[in-house]
């Protein structure tokens, strides 16, 4: 025998009973399956939020390199060595890095990096970052 139980709207329900298991379902709402629509339009926010922090750290790492190059470009520069083939070489070639490092009149030399970032988001365009750094020249008396 199967346990049946009839519900003040008429329908049966049961451990057996067909009628009765889907009157439950509709009765409860329905919601099966409702996460997997709620996560499939939350995903291209999750995919955009996942694409900014790595273009964050493009443009982090962009900086670091620049600042590195500009150092390195400012000490040989001022050392009467090639600065700008030193300002190249410590900056990775993927940032297509510009340097100006002339040799400073007086007792300090400038040097200027430039990099370029490229943009991770279409939306955006690339990010050129620069940095300069001032080392003073060598003196030899």
């Amino acid at each position: 025998m199967r346990a049946t139980t009839r519900t003040t709207t008429g329908t049966t329900t049961g451990t057996g009973s067909l009628q009765g298991r889907l009157a439950n379902r509709v009765r409860e709402g329905g919601d099966r399956g409702s996460s997997i629509l709620e996560f499939t339009g939350f995903l291209p926010i999750l995919i955009l939020i996942g694409l900014a922090c790595i273009q964050l750290g493009l443009i982090g790492y962009g900086l670091s390199q620049a600042g590195t190059g500009a150092r390195a470009a400012a000490r040989t520069a001022s050392l009467d060595g090639d600065g700008v083939a030193a300002g190249v070489a410590s900056v990775s070639d993927w940032l297509d890095p510009e340097v100006d490092a002339p040799l400073g009149a007086g007792d300090t030399t400038t040097a200027t990096v430039v990099v370029h970032v490229p943009a991770i988001i279409p939306i955006f365009g690339d990010f050129d970052l620069d940095a300069s750094a001032t080392m003073p020249n060598d003196q030899d008396d």
